[in-house]
């Protein structure tokens, strides 16, 4: 067990992360009500020797932080206004030529209750042809888990829902559940 493992362990956490390890994905991270979620998250999955990337603006890759973040699988972003590309077309093609790439996200896109997750992450899975792994963070019972895979069909609205479907399984994961949702907006 490594320094992130015995951590997790320390503070009575337990690790379940039993998707099969890929070269390429998605990882759906939900609930997503506390900045304890990147931490831990990451911990776990760095104490079974697996490394995830996550998208930051490229504002807060300066030295010293850049060795940080980029260390910890930061993935350094601009705005589409300088690029030309939208960010979704711009990662797609970063699957297509990395040889790892395992990408977490939070669809919720901030910590606060939001009935409209964002689709992004649906739209890189399908257009880079990865699956997607359906992670949770449970403060509930102290878990942090990784056990399922969905393969995007490419209809957005029908693959939302269906993954909203699986983490209303998990009603009270959330460190503040009444900011978790899977509803719908109206």
């Amino acid at each position: 067990m490594n320094i992130w493992g015995r951590m997790l362990k320390l503070f009575g956490w337990k690790v379940d992360i039993t998707a099969p390890k890929r070269d390429k994905c998605v990882i759906c991270v939900a609930p997503h009500t506390s900045n304890w979620d990147f931490i831990l998250g990451l911990a776990a999955y760095q104490s079974l020797g697996r490394d995830a990337n996550f998208l930051m603006k490229k504002f807060w890759f300066f030295f010293p932080l850049k060795y940080l973040l980029y260390r910890f699988g930061g993935i350094p972003v601009e705005s589409s206004k300088k690029t030309g590309k939208s960010l979704t077309e711009t990662i797609i093609e970063d699957f297509g030529k990395r040889s790892y790439l395992n990408l977490a996200v939070t669809p919720e896109g901030t910590r606060s209750l939001n009935k409209k997750w964002r689709t992004g992450f649906l739209y890189i899975a399908y257009g880079a042809k990865v699956p997607i792994q359906l992670g949770v963070i449970d403060f509930r019972n102290k878990e942090i888990l990784i056990k399922d895979e969905y393969q995007p069909t490419g209809d957005v609205e029908y693959d939302m829902q269906q993954i909203k479907n699986y983490y209303a399984g998990f009603p009270e994961a959330a460190r503040y559940p009444e900011k978790f949702t899977v509803e719908n907006p109206e």
